[in-house]
C-alpha cells in the first residue's frame, strides 16, 4: 500500500484569521470559562441544582464534561460521581451538550433520587 503524501493542496487548513478575530475568539472563550465557573460555585454552593442545569443546560455549559459538573456538587467525589456515570451509561468524558434524551432523563432521575 502506498502512502498517500500530504500536499499544500490535500493537508488540512485552519482559516485563516485576523489579529482582532483572535482576540475576540480568545475573549468569548475567556467568557464562558468565567460564567462556568460562576455556575460551579453556585452548585458548590447548594444555590443551584444539578438537575435543573443537566434537564436545561445553559450555553457555558454545553462543552463542559458531566464529570466535572458532577464533581462540583457537594458529596460527590470522584468515586461516587464515576459510579453515577456508569450507572448511567454515561462515559466519563461525554459533555453536558453530547448527552442522548435517555443519559439526560437516567441521569437526572438518579440525581433527584
Amino acid at each position: 500500500m502506498a502512502a498517500v503524501k500530504e500536499t499544500a493542496s490535500t493537508a488540512p487548513q485552519t482559516p485563516e484569521r485576523s489579529r482582532q478575530q483572535r482576540l475576540e475568539a480568545l475573549r468569548r472563550a475567556n467568557d464562558i470559562r468565567s460564567e462556568r465557573a460562576r455556575l460551579k460555585e453556585r452548585l458548590r454552593k447548594g444555590e443551584l441544582a444539578i438537575t435543573d442545569v443537566l434537564s436545561d443546560p445553559p450555553p457555558c455549559v454545553h462543552t463542559a464534561k458531566v464529570l466535572d459538573l458532577l464533581l462540583a456538587v457537594p458529596k460527590y467525589g470522584r468515586v461516587k460521581a464515576n459510579k453515577v456515570l456508569e450507572r448511567c451509561r454515561v462515559s466519563p468524558s461525554k459533555t453536558v451538550n453530547g448527552l442522548t434524551p435517555r443519559q439526560r432523563k437516567e441521569l437526572v432521575e438518579v440525581l433527584r433520587g
